[in-house]
């Protein structure tokens, strides 16, 4: 994904790629398989028993690695959000979640900026990676109503 990263306070994607072109992530991201979110993965809500399936929405996926850099998710989470008004996040591991939480409040500081507040609903959701199931974060961000 390029991204605009010579002001750091508009950072905003050049452009951005389909959902099949993560960002730049570990050999163990880079083999999720886009299929997995076109197949409804099943998102859990945190403390739910049993596995319930979700109301699957059209968003934009990022795939967040520990290697991230959260102002260039954030620059494209922006980015997703004045298109659409909506994005998905997605990372596996604590590292990766640490800098897909933090890209997410760098977003919402860029969007204050514009008069746009956001919220983020996480969830744990089921992806196919080299045939085996792994959970990972699902971080659901949407223009707050």
């Amino acid at each position: 994904m390029d991204l605009d990263t010579h002001n750091p306070e508009t950072i905003q994607p050049a452009s951005i790629q389909p959902a099949s072109t993560p960002i730049p992530t570990t050999p163990e991201e880079e083999r999720m398989t886009t299929s997995a979110s076109q197949s409804a993965p099943i998102a859990r809500a945190v403390g739910a028993s049993g596995t319930t399936t979700v109301e699957r929405h059209s968003a934009e996926v990022l795939k967040v690695s520990t290697r991230s850099r959260p102002s260039a998710v954030a620059g494209a989470i922006a980015g997703v959000i004045r298109d659409s008004g909506m994005a998905e996040v997605q990372s596996i591991g604590a590292g990766a979640t640490n800098q897909a939480i933090k890209a997410v409040a760098i977003a919402r500081s860029y969007l204050s900026e514009e008069g746009v507040d956001i919220v983020c609903t996480p969830s744990f959701i089921d992806v196919s990676i080299d045939d085996e199931e792994r959970t990972a974060i699902r971080l659901l961000v949407e223009r707050r109503a």
